[in-house]
Order: C-alpha cells, then structure tokens, then sequence
C-alpha cells in the first residue's frame, strides 16, 4: 500500500515508496573525470510564494544582505539576489511560487550553480556536456553577477550551471550599477564584451565555436 500518497510537508506530491535496489545504486557510481573542477556549490535559486516575507526572512532570521533585486519587467515575479560572503549571491529568490497546498505546486526549485576556476573549464564544460548529450539551455551572460556560464538540465530535468567570474562585494556593500552589466547569448558574445573590471582569458582557443572578432 503506497505510504505517501498525498501532498509530503514540502508540498511536493509524492510517487509510491518504491524499494531500493541499493546494489543497483552502487554500480551506477562512476569515478568521473571530466575535463574541469567543480570548486563549490556557488548559488541556488529558489521559487518562493510571497517574495517580501522570504526577503524578511533570509535577510532578518538568517542575516542575509541583499545585492540585487529585479522588478517584474526584468523577471517574471520579481527577484532577489542575496549574499553570505563576497560572493555577489549565494542564494537568490523567485516569486510566483504557488501555494503548498496548490495540486500544481511541484518544485520550489529554480536552479542550482557549481563555480569552476577558470573560463577554459567553462568552455571545457560545455564541448564536454554536448558530448554528453546535456541539454544546454542557456550559454553566455546573464546580467547581475555577470558571471560567464553555461546552463544546462540534468536527466530529471533540473536546471544546473557551471560558471566562473561571479562578483565580489567588499566590505562597502558597493554592487555593480545595472549599467555595467553586459548580456551575452554565447560564451564567444561573452568574451568579446566583458563588463568593467572583468577580465576573462581563454588559453584554449580550440574551444571556441567561432573565431572572436578582434
């Protein structure tokens, strides 16, 4: 008889239990070797349902500063990215999550980001991931952090990144003006127009898509 069979705490509906085949679990552990390092877990992107509350939260009970926020024409619901460290975010909120107990509520997650110590490890990243046969959802620049990175789906359709040149926010509190930031579709259009400050290098030219124009 299934033990969970209606809505868990979180919200999430759950399947049946199923056993474990934990034998089968173990033979799928591979020692992986691909071409770059994932340093850290860099940020995660929650979906919330009131985004003032979640804000008064992080920032008042757990003692997050706020680096960014975008308006509803910038992002759908609105968001904020928000810091522990120099980091520019280590965590960011969505609105427009539905309610715990909405049959459509599903996940209350957005994405979840891996920073690496080079932008060749970005480029790697990608020709690696389409040899995989990752799904690539997005590749280049977003806009607050400017980091350079490359967006992908994991086989359960979660949304992963891999990314180098994240922001640092001093002790000052200053946070790059909107301004400067610089979108990018590419890792190429990424290189080729850099925001103030930021410096990115590419050793490996081999991993271009095309040639950068000079």
């Amino acid at each position: 008889r299934p033990i969970f069979d209606k809505l868990s705490p979180n919200g999430i509906r759950r399947v049946p239990q199923m056993p474990m085949n934990i034998s089968k679990v173990r033979a799928a552990i591979q020692n992986g070797a691909p071409p770059f390092e994932l340093r850290k877990i860099g940020h995660v992107v929650l979906l919330v349902t009131d985004l003032p509350r979640s804000v008064a939260f992080y920032t008042g009970v757990l003692g997050f500063k706020v680096s960014d926020i975008f308006d509803e024409h910038q992002m759908p619901n609105g968001m904020v990215f928000l810091r522990l460290n120099p980091d520019h975010h280590g965590l960011a909120l969505v609105g427009g999550a539905v309610g715990r107990d909405d049959p459509r509520r599903r996940s209350e997650f957005h994405h979840m980001a891996f920073e690496v110590g080079s932008l060749d490890e970005v480029f790697r990243a990608r020709k690696h991931l389409r040899a995989a046969g990752a799904p690539i959802i997005f590749e280049g620049r977003r806009r607050a952090g400017v980091q350079i990175a490359v967006e992908f789906m994991d086989p359960d359709g979660y949304n992963l990144e891999i990314y180098w040149g994240l922001d640092q926010i001093g002790t000052d509190g200053h946070v790059r003006p909107e301004s400067e930031w610089r979108g990018a579709k590419t890792l190429e259009d990424a290189l080729e127009n850099p925001p103030p400050g930021q410096v990115p290098v590419l050793r490996d030219l081999s991993l271009l898509d095309r040639p950068l124009r000079s």
